[in-house]
């Protein structure tokens, strides 16, 4: 048979770019900040996950350098044969203290918390209720499982609890009820209370996933500090590479959840630690955190002053109530389009989301605020924002 085993390759990416949804990569030549060089050309940045602006913070990054040159520049290895150092145990604690619960554990991405550690929470005997809008990783952790997974209607507790009650009837082992806590494309919560409230009639385990609110609600420490929910959140997943500007996936919770994931989670235990500089520098941003209240503050007052004049522009925003702010233009031709010229023109650095991260429908550019943007930098975007978007109709 005369047959072209990676001629597909060719193929879909064709139809990708013809229809509008081909994820274009530009390269930074520096650190994370609101102006940066990307692509040979400085730009205001509105795209990036480090919200506190934490990832070039002078005493994070001088804390990953000591720690580089005390420890080296790599783990050597997983962290349950050699990977774990002592900064492993001092994050670990300072994490667990800081999100007000028994332990934590730094796990390789918040990606691997969720594929890792899903899978063996619940299994065959177990029904997973999960939102419509839960993340990829989510989705795939679930899969894994081999759990019957049933979605209930995004934030809608009415059908939650249909969907819970339902899952009674069918004997399940174990219910497990799983949501982001900040949805990362609509920039919207969790009703995380009313959840608990309908969970605990159902002795239902809640699985969190809140990569997005660390670091921004609940004076950063996330969506269940922000409904006062300590205790009665079973798994708290979670990231250090947004809000706190470094990287790494969390996992918070009981002291009972930490050894076991420290023992089942494949991803943990199979895949190689963080580089000690890596861990001394999430150490230093819970500090900075901590010890600097002015950079939540300030990223919250861009977010409330940006969203509000881009409504008044006409931009639909959708359900945003984060520092995440959606422009829903639609049209995926459109959505590249108004990133193109933003950053051609404008030099104005905004990603375009389009399908498969959302519907074809709903295609938009996803801006997200940063404590170090100045009033100045948002007028220059939102000028540009409001010059581009009539030009292309789009307002």
């Amino acid at each position: 048979m005369n047959r072209d085993p990676v001629a597909f390759l060719k193929e879909d990416m064709t139809e990708l770019r013809r229809s509008n949804l081909e994820w274009i990569i530009r390269y930074l030549e520096g650190g994370s900040k609101p102006h940066c060089i990307v692509n040979g050309k400085e730009v205001l940045m509105l795209n990036t996950n480090n919200y506190l602006g934490l990832a070039t913070h002078p005493k994070v990054v001088q804390a990953s350098i000591d720690a580089t040159k005390k420890y080296g520049a790599g783990a050597g290895a997983v962290p349950v044969i050699a990977g774990s150092f002592d900064l492993t145990r001092e994050f670990q604690e300072k994490f667990a203290k800081y999100k007000e619960v028994e332990a934590s554990l730094l796990c390789q991405t918040g990606f691997a918390v969720n594929s890792g550690l899903i899978p063996m929470l619940v299994g065959k005997p177990d029904i997973v209720v999960s939102d419509e809008l839960n993340h990829g990783s989510i989705i795939d952790g679930v899969r894994l499982s081999g759990a019957k997974r049933v979605i209930y209607k995004h934030r809608d507790i009415p059908d939650l609890e249909k969907q819970l009650k339902e899952a009674e009837k069918g004997g399940a082992r174990r219910i497990c009820i799983i949501t982001d806590g900040v949805f990362s494309m609509d920039g919207d919560m969790a009703p995380l209370d009313k959840i608990v409230n309908v969970a605990e009639d159902f002795g239902a385990m809640i699985f969190v996933d809140d990569c997005h609110g660390e670091g921004v609600l609940g004076e950063g420490k996330g969506i269940v500090a922000h409904f006062n929910l300590q205790g009665k959140v079973h798994v708290e997943g979670g990231s250090m590479s947004k809000g706190f500007g470094v990287f790494g996936g969390t996992v918070a919770g009981s002291k009972d959840l930490i050894e076991f994931c420290k023992n089942k989670s494949r991803t943990y235990l199979l895949s190689t630690a963080h580089p000690p500089g890596v861990v001394a520098a999430n150490i230093a941003s819970i500090e900075v955190v901590e010890s600097e209240p002015q950079h939540v503050k300030a990223v919250w007052e861009h977010t409330n002053y940006f969203k509000k004049e881009v409504q008044s522009m006409g931009y639909d925003t959708g359900r945003s109530e984060t520092p995440i702010i959606p422009l829903i233009i639609g049209d995926p031709g459109k959505a590249q389009e108004l990133a193109r010229i933003l950053f051609e023109e404008e030099n104005i650095y905004g990603t375009p989301i389009v399908f498969p991260m959302v519907a074809r429908e709903l295609s938009r550019i996803r801006v997200q605020m940063n404590a170090l943007l100045t009033k100045d930098d948002l007028n220059t975007a939102l000028s540009s924002i409001e010059k581009v978007g009539k030009k292309l109709d789009i307002i």
